[in-house]
């Protein structure tokens, strides 16, 4: 049976948000049941962009500075690693703030770059994936609750594509976006060979509408955790009361077995429905999952100006 950690909190400011994490995993075990001495652990948190920092396109830099310095209490050793559609991690993270906290903790940011795996699934076996996350003793997966124009929402399982290296994603929207089944299944299949440890989603602030960068914030005052990336999403798609086919991510997790039945699953602090979120707001507009090849190659050209003119000028 998997369990799926829920919190009511309303704050980022770093005491209470401490105490607020330490409430959350405190029915999983704590940082001490996934972290030991030595330990190499990524963080990897949604890294989407550096164009709107106040926007809640991105996970909190708080969120991810209480749990590296978590990590390191229980003697592990954190790094930060993801793979921004335009630019570079350092970039994004500069661009939203991160660095100040980042340096008093002198935590790394890596840059992710991508192997071939075989325990990925055979209909996906030429998927690339970030040798950096596949190298960690422990994954700490830090998503973002967001809208999202392609995908109708994103939250743990979209947020690891984010270990395919650089502009493969733009490839695996060409390759598999014709068909949304098949493009949730491509995530769903990079979320089980990556594995997640652990998912602790960002949502004291969410962003609703035409996400995942062109949407608005807004308050929900919830974190979430589990060892269960996909529960955990099946739990969110609930509290928001969206319906979960509408969700390429979770219809297909729940068609191959991996999303279980909310009835199976233990909620040892808060249930879903004592935490509902009302006129939670999907797009207004939605966009084709696949990207033609002008659309690639634009991508491309953006993504390299970002990471090798743009950035370096802002430094």
């Amino acid at each position: 049976m998997s369990t799926v950690s829920l919190i009511r909190a309303n704050s980022y400011k770093i005491n209470e948000l401490e105490k607020s994490i330490e409430n959350l995993l405190e029915p999983l075990g704590g940082i001490n049941s996934f972290v030991k001495a030595g330990d190499r652990v990524l963080l990897k948190p949604n890294l989407l962009t550096g164009s709107r920092p106040t926007k809640e396109c991105v996970t909190r830099r708080e969120i991810v500075y209480c749990v590296a310095k978590m990590v390191k209490e229980a003697g592990g050793k954190p790094f930060l690693g993801d793979s921004p559609a335009f630019g570079s991690a350092m970039g994004v993270a500069k661009a939203n703030g991160y660095l100040s906290l980042l340096k008093e903790l002198d935590l790394p940011i890596v840059e992710f770059h991508g192997k071939r795996y075989d325990i990925v699934s055979q209909e996906f076996n030429h998927l690339l994936l970030s040798k950096e996350a596949m190298a960690a003793d422990v994954i700490i997966n830090l998503p973002k609750l967001k809208s999202h124009v392609q995908l109708t929402m994103t939250m743990g399982v979209k947020n690891l594509f984010g270990c395919v290296p650089g502009k493969m994603k733009a490839w695996w929207h060409l390759e598999a976006g014709k068909d949304a089944n098949r493009f949730g299944k491509m995530l769903v299949e990079t979320a089980k060979a990556i594995n997640p440890n652990l998912t602790i989603i960002d949502s004291i602030i969410g962003h609703e509408g035409n996400g995942p960068i062109g949407g608005e914030p807004k308050n929900l005052g919830i974190l979430g955790a589990s060892t269960d990336v996909f529960s955990l999403d099946r739990t969110f798609v609930e509290i928001l009361k969206v319906n979960p086919t509408e969700i390429p991510t979770v219809a297909v997790a729940e068609e191959m077995g991996f999303c279980s039945d909310l009835k199976m699953v233990n909620f040892p602090l808060l249930k879903p429905a004592e935490v509902e979120v009302e006129n939670w707001q999907l797009p207004t507009t939605k966009k084709p999952i696949d990207f033609g090849v002008p659309r690639i190659i634009r991508s491309t050209f953006k993504h390299l100006f970002v990471k090798f003119i743009r950035e370096p000028m802002n430094i």
